[in-house]
């Protein structure tokens, strides 16, 4: 199962290839996607992106993870979380929004297990 390619993104928009709903933040894995809503992990800017936020795409067997800091890069991805990644033999690239999707697409384009949060405003 490949993963879906991000179609388009703009402030507070995403669109993800071959799915209808509109992603003001999204998670992404081979196979699928849907809304990452803060909400269930209390995910805030700082401390920022959580293990538990990345857990269900850790699952879906990436062997990487991009995470979108936001358009702005005001989402903080604390080194924990960094290394819960690697500890489970993930490859992990924390970048500025515009250029993760840009990231995130190469790899599904050569067929990379890759899954991503993203952050799509500030």
């Amino acid at each position: 199962m490949s993963s879906p390619e991000i179609a388009s993104l703009s402030w507070g928009q995403m669109k993800v290839k071959g799915c209808s709903t509109t992603y003001k933040d999204c998670k992404v894995w081979p196979g699928g996607s849907r809304t990452w809503d803060w909400r269930e992990t209390g995910t805030n800017h700082s401390p920022g992106v959580q293990p538990a936020d990345l857990e269900e795409v850790v699952k879906k067997g990436v062997k990487t993870v991009v995470i979108g800091r936001g358009m702005s890069e005001a989402l903080q991805v604390p080194p924990s979380t960094v290394d819960y990644l690697k500890k489970n033999g993930i490859d992990v690239l924390v970048l500025q929004t515009e250029k993760a999707v840009e990231e995130y697409n190469a790899l599904a384009a050569r067929g990379v297990k890759v899954g991503g949060v993203f952050h799509s405003t500030c």
